[in-house]
């Protein structure tokens, strides 16, 4: 049942097929400090990591969020707090010891996916699954002619969140991504959502959107859907046939920049007019790509990493037979005159057990100047550290993973912040890690106030 809820919730919209299509190559380079990626077998529990890698603590899951399908999903960060999403609602955490993470306070707010993120005394969370209106205590709707859309609750008080409005989008919101606006008065979030939905009357045809809220930050209460930009046209889009939506949209605003994965391409957008973006380009890999599902820049806007959630998240491709470029990342250099151009491809090189789902999920960048170094989760893939400096050449330079878990399982996002890994695991909760290594160690000198991976800022 966990299998099949999963399917429908991650792959809406999507027409994933894990099947491999020629033998793998060899695994990619890894460093010095990772055991060897062939003949790897965890036990259920046993925990792998590479030398650099030291896990400093988890929190497992706790009621009210413990049931059997209170799944942790994506993680924002605020100071000394990490907010933490999960099917059934989200927890707020005192990390001010990384080594000895608190709860603050857990909110039952049930809504899939409940993807989190947070800007001043604001919380937004996605609703990609119809209920039978915005409030907590509303149930799921069957009829599929619910509300689903954006959440927004008063963080002021991290100790008791309060639930303040709810915005209704087309189709939902799988994810969202924060883009400041002009002033500090205004925000605005992107909606990714997948689309259309065979008679769903929220969500029509064609899809081919993604929704732009703005929120007065002094009246959130008057948040409201501003535009719907389409994605469908722009240089390379060939009428971008079979264009579905977005499933995540990564925001460099600093850059004028997004980088958008939808369901058939990866799109470059111009994001100056925060309420009407412009396509730049269409990027495809029909190949190897089967959901465009998330998106990394690099510090200096050079380089975008896409990321390819073949089967989406329910399969086992990081086994022998599945080709090592697909359900893996693909290196774009972005030019001075924003053109991406495909460089090469990279996926973990430990070799995972046939019943462990496993794919290419949510990261961040590990902040390294002069190099371009990210973390990722890989659900049960574990925990991976990617240097894609050499855009042709990426290779893993640490990792965490456990042995496999029964159903969906595995770090759903994984970030770096403040001089600390973070993951969210499916089942498990909260893992803190923590790599030390020449590469990344001048990472731990960069401070953050705020982390929403999916909005980058330069450092």
């Amino acid at each position: 049942m966990a299998f099949a809820l999963a399917a429908v919730l991650v792959t809406a919209g999507c027409g994933a097929d894990p099947a491999p299509s020629s033998p793998a190559p060899p695994p990619a380079a890894t460093s010095s400090s990772a055991p060897a990626a062939s003949g790897k077998s965890l036990a259920s529990g046993e925990v792998l990591h590479s030398d650099n890698v030291t896990h400093v603590a988890n929190v497992p899951p706790k009621a009210p969020l413990d049931g059997p399908q209170a799944w942790g999903t994506d993680l924002a960060f605020q100071g000394d707090h990490a907010f933490v999403g999960n099917f059934d609602g989200f927890t707020v955490f005192d990390i001010s010891d990384p080594a000895k993470p608190g709860i603050v306070s857990q909110v039952l707010c049930p809504g899939e996916q409940n993807d989190v993120s947070v800007s001043g005394n604001l919380l937004f969370l996605s609703i990609d699954m119809p209920r039978g209106g915005p409030g907590c205590d509303d149930d799921e709707q069957a009829d599929e002619r619910g509300w689903e859309g954006i959440r927004i609750f008063d963080i002021t008080d991290k100790a008791e969140p309060k639930f303040v409005s709810a915005v209704s989008t087309p189709c939902g919101s799988h994810t969202h991504t924060l883009v400041p606006g002009k002033t500090a008065e205004t925000l605005y979030l992107y909606v990714s959502s997948p689309g259309p939905e065979p008679g769903n009357p929220t969500c029509p045809g064609p899809h081919d959107i993604f929704s732009v809220i703005e929120v007065p930050t002094g009246e959130p209460a008057d948040a409201k859907v501003v535009s719907t930009p389409k994605i469908s046209g722009g240089p390379g889009a060939a009428g971008a046939p079979g264009i579905g939506g977005c499933h995540d949209i990564t925001a460099y605003p600093e850059k004028n920049l997004a980088a958008a994965a939808c369901f058939g391409d990866g799109i470059l957008l111009d994001i100056t007019d925060r309420v009407n973006p412009t396509v730049l380009q269409h990027v495809s890999d029909k190949e190897n790509f089967s959901i465009w599902h998330s998106a990394t820049f690099n510090n200096d806007a050079t380089k975008v990493v896409f990321g390819d959630e073949l089967g989406g998240g329910m399969a086992a491709t990081c086994d022998r037979n599945t080709p090592r470029t697909k359900g893996a990342n693909a290196v774009y250099d972005l030019t001075e005159d924003r053109t991406l151009t495909l460089r090469g491809y990279f996926k973990i090189p430990r070799e995972q057990q046939p019943d462990e789902n496993c794919v290419a999920h949510n990261g961040s960048l590990i902040p390294v100047p002069g190099k371009d170094i990210m973390v990722q989760a890989w659900y049960q893939g574990g925990v991976s550290i990617l240097d894609f400096t050499d855009s042709a050449n990426p290779r893993e330079i640490g990792f965490f993973e456990r042995g496999p878990v029964e159903g969906l399982a595995g770090s759903w996002s994984a970030y770096y912040y403040n001089g600390h890994i973070y993951s969210s695991d499916i089942t498990k909760g909260l893992d803190v890690l923590r790599i030390d290594d020449p590469l990344t160690d001048p990472a731990k000198t960069v401070k953050m106030e705020e982390l929403n991976a999916q909005t980058q800022s330069a450092y």
